[in-house]
């Protein structure tokens, strides 16, 4: 029986302590939610709350043998809900084919790519609840204008309805970590398709933020984007953080534009 578990540093494990700090997270989710999914679930806190909702459908990822051999010890049944995986490497589509919420106390040295996870299952995930390094959260919630505002606030936020909801003292963690944490809540929104060629609008963004400091007329050059109408010009003298979703919906429609032009 496993009755203890060691916070593995290359896994970025800091397990939460704070049973009140769980409950308020496993609250966040819809109570209409049928289908979940876990990350990380560590020595449980999160997940003995979440079993009291009674989800008809809830699954665990973890990657720690530790970690799902306490829980296999620790909880009833759990060899219904546990999988013992790396949640970057998992074809999320074999567990729930069609829509599911995914929830956690996220590493912090795999945050960004659970986070472009995400957007890669945008037409599956429906909800996000989970707890990220505070500077995360806080990035993916920023609007606009913000310095902290970047490639995943924008992709993101073209989905997802994005409330950052509390901050999580460093207290309250085994180990406790260096910096306070944030928990946030990702709901999809009513937008389907955007009107653009999406997979380009990616690109786009990413080249804009990767010189920020530059304006996006001087920052999309290396796309080979250089002659630009005349009445966008406004637009392309600001910088990428200066531009809300619907922004970057035009400027990769006018970049097919340009990027073509013969």
């Amino acid at each position: 029986m496993a009755d203890y578990v060691k916070p593995k540093k290359h896994l970025g494990q800091h397990f939460l302590t704070d049973k009140a700090v769980a409950r308020a997270i496993v609250d966040a989710i819809d109570p209409s939610t049928e289908n979940l999914i876990e990350i990380g679930a560590g020595t449980g806190v999160l997940t003995q709350y979440i079993l009291q909702r009674k989800i008809p459908n809830f699954k665990i990822i973890e990657i720690d043998t530790e970690s799902v051999n306490y829980l296999l010890s620790h909880f009833e049944n759990m060899n219904a809900h546990v999988i013992e995986a790396d949640f970057l490497h998992f074809k999320l589509e074999t567990i729930f084919p069609d829509s599911f919420s995914l929830i956690g106390n996220f590493p912090y040295n795999i945050s960004n790519q659970i986070l472009f996870k995400v957007y890669d299952y945008r037409d599956q995930v429906e909800e996000v609840v989970g707890m990220f390094q505070k500077e995360v959260a806080e990035r993916i919630a920023s609007k606009p204008g913000s310095k902290k505002y970047g490639v995943l606030s924008v992709l993101l936020q073209a989905y997802y309805d994005i409330e950052y909801l509390f901050t999580v003292n460093e207290d309250v963690f085994n180990p406790p970590p260096k910096v306070k944490s944030g928990v946030i809540r990702l709901r999809r929104n009513d937008i389907e398709k955007l009107d653009c060629d999406e997979a380009l609008f990616k690109t786009v963004i990413k080249t804009a933020f990767n010189q920020r400091r530059k304006t996006l007329g001087n920052a999309l050059k290396s796309m080979g984007a250089k002659e630009w109408p005349e009445e966008y010009k406004v637009i392309l003298s600001k910088r990428a953080e200066q531009l809300g979703v619907a922004d970057f919906v035009l400027l990769t429609n006018l970049a097919v534009q340009t990027i073509h032009r013969k």
